[in-house]
């Protein structure tokens, strides 16, 4: 097993770049199964997930070519779909939760899929149950096979229709959207997610020749069409690492310029940093952080005490409230933090208290930081990251803390961050990769 051990409390300086954004990866991806055209993709980040998926592709026929570090070409012209009823599919499939996607672009171009049951991650629990009503809305009929634990999919005859989703899941949208490109007449799904990945997959499907209109609102009309050609599509950068990127400069006192950010697409984001007091400024399409010594958390006009919480896009994105909860535990002020999506995300803070932060957490959606305004650093501990996101939150502080800290459980982390601590070296971090055996507690 590696671990990450650092070396805190040093100011970093440079530029960084954010990657291309996982969560879109996994539905663009999904999308070349929509034509035996080839589609070329750039700014694919290099990151567990995504090349697993990539290896799917590639094992259920997809001619996938590399042309550069982060671009591919792939042309999904002889699919085998027999891969479907494969224990090699039961055992790559079933362990990877993008590999729903491909169940949407599969039951339009061929009428029939096959889906291992899907597991679950730490984060609790994520149903797919939007993905399947919304298939069967369309025509598709499911039969699970208990002694094989397989879904097995027919849709030879996928009609247009009208869906009110029971939530706003993107990947259920994304998924309802490629299987209704190619269905006969017109879908429309209300209560739509609007990300703006998935508002990139809309406009990729059309430039091969979809009809899809609605775009960036909650609700999305789409007249189906009977063949989709090829295209190029470059993804956006990875809004995660950006915001991952602003908590680091501000918890660090560093001076960071985070490059090619297309910062018209991050929302409330650089508000809500902007809230908990931290300075950023837009150049053109970078953002600069400057080193500051203090930043001040606002309160609410009448004075009372800030809240941040999460919500559906054009909201603030659940994925950046473990960094606030870091950020904000060195700031001027308090702040509750509610994570209203997801339960058990906020279980990290444990270690954040081992580190000398003032934090209370109230219950499993909710907590306040009570911000030390920087008086002392927080001590560098050994921890274990739980998920994704709250292993980059423990991360900056660590890379904030005095003295060492050691990460276990860094695979977590790398799923979701391509080279992380290489491009943290080059801002001047010290960062290094360990082989180690994680805690057994």
């Amino acid at each position: 097993m590696n671990a990450f051990e650092i070396t805190g409390g040093i100011k970093l300086k440079g530029e960084i770049t954010p990657q291309g954004a996982k969560n879109e990866a996994l539905q663009i991806l999904s999308a070349v199964l929509l034509t035996e055209k080839k589609v070329t993709i750039s700014n694919i980040p290099d990151i567990k997930d995504v090349n697993k998926l990539i290896e799917l592709l590639g094992d259920l026929g997809v001619i996938v070519e590399r042309i550069d570090k982060d671009t591919y070409t792939f042309e999904a012209k002889n699919i085998d779909l027999k891969f479907f009823e494969s224990e090699t599919f039961k055992a790559k499939g079933g362990g990877l939760r993008g590999s729903i996607m491909i169940v949407g672009p599969l039951l339009a171009r061929f009428g029939k899929a096959a889906i291992p049951k899907p597991g679950g991650d730490k984060i609790g629990r994520r149903r797919l149950d939007t993905h399947f009503i919304g298939f069967e809305k369309l025509g598709a009929k499911f039969v699970y096979d208990s002694k094989k634990a397989f879904f097995n999919v027919d849709a030879t005859d996928l009609k247009g229709a009208y869906i009110l989703l029971d939530e706003a899941s993107v990947t259920g949208t994304a998924n309802i959207v490629m299987a209704a490109v190619l269905a006969k007449g017109t879908t429309t799904i209300y209560n739509a997610a609007c990300e703006p990945y998935l508002q990139q997959l809309c406009k990729m499907l059309n430039r091969m020749g979809a009809k899809i209109s609605g775009i960036g609102s909650n609700l999305l009309t789409i007249e189906g069409v009977k063949v989709l050609g090829g295209t190029e599509h470059r993804m956006l950068p990875d809004m995660i690492e950006i915001g991952s990127f602003i908590g680091l400069a501000a918890m660090t006192e560093s001076e960071i310029t985070i490059k090619n950010v297309c910062y018209d697409e991050l929302g409330v984001i650089p508000e809500v940093f902007k809230k908990l007091g931290i300075k950023l400024e837009r150049r053109g399409d970078d953002i600069y952080v400057p080193s500051q010594k203090h930043y001040e958390i606002d309160t609410f006009i009448d004075g009372s005490i800030l809240t941040i919480a999460d919500s559906p896009w054009p909201g603030f994105t659940p994925d950046l409230l473990s960094i606030v909860l870091v950020v904000a535990t060195q700031a001027k002020g308090n702040v509750l933090i509610h994570q209203k999506m997801f339960e058990s995300r906020l279980f990290f803070v444990d270690k954040l208290i081992d580190m000398g932060a003032q934090i209370i957490l109230c219950d499993p959606h909710r907590a306040t930081v009570n911000g030390i305004d920087k008086k002392y650093k927080l001590r560098g501990i050994s921890m274990t990251s739980p998920d994704i996101r709250a292993g980059v939150s423990l991360l900056i502080a660590a890379l904030s803390a005095e003295g060492k800290s050691t990460i276990y459980n860094i695979e977590q982390i790398e799923r979701g961050y391509q080279d992380i601590d290489t491009r943290l070296r080059a801002l001047g971090a010290q960062i290094k990769r360990v082989n180690a055996d994680a805690p057994s507690h």
